[in-house]
């Protein structure tokens, strides 16, 4: 696996715990790490292609055109990943209204099914944090 790839699935492990960690402390912090566990698990994958993007916006774009138009990935797949987006963008920007339980329940529900989905394409490259060394 190539360093960079590697790095951004530490990332993506490192953020789904915190994510985990902060979801009884603070919604929208949690939100937002599910986010980035999802978004740098993502860019592991496509850093294995040598490919690499500047905005949010492009990543969710490749998602839905390289993986689940393809047949990588199942439509919820794409699904996941822009709805997590969507609730980032929210908890991190929107001051009147913090994200509700159910939401940052299923941004954490959503970035596993992310994970998930990277490491069964890959499970050699990709380990869950529970088949980590």
């Amino acid at each position: 696996m190539n360093e960079l790839a590697k790095a951004f699935w530490d990332h993506a492990l490192k953020a789904l715990r915190t994510a985990q960690r902060d979801f009884s402390l603070d919604t929208d912090a949690s939100a937002s790490r599910s986010y980035y566990a999802g978004f740098y698990a993502v860019s592991a994958w496509f850093a294995l292609q040598n490919k690499r993007f500047s905005k949010h916006s492009a990543i969710e774009v490749a998602v839905h055109r390289d993986l689940v138009k393809t047949g990588l990935w199942p439509e919820q797949g794409g699904a996941d990943f822009s709805f997590l987006r969507r609730t980032r963008v929210r908890s991190d920007y929107e001051a009147i209204e913090d994200t509700s339980e159910d939401d940052a329940r299923e941004a954490l529900a959503a970035a596993q099914r992310i994970l998930e989905l990277i490491h069964s394409a890959r499970p050699d490259l990709f380990p869950l944090p529970q088949e980590k060394p």
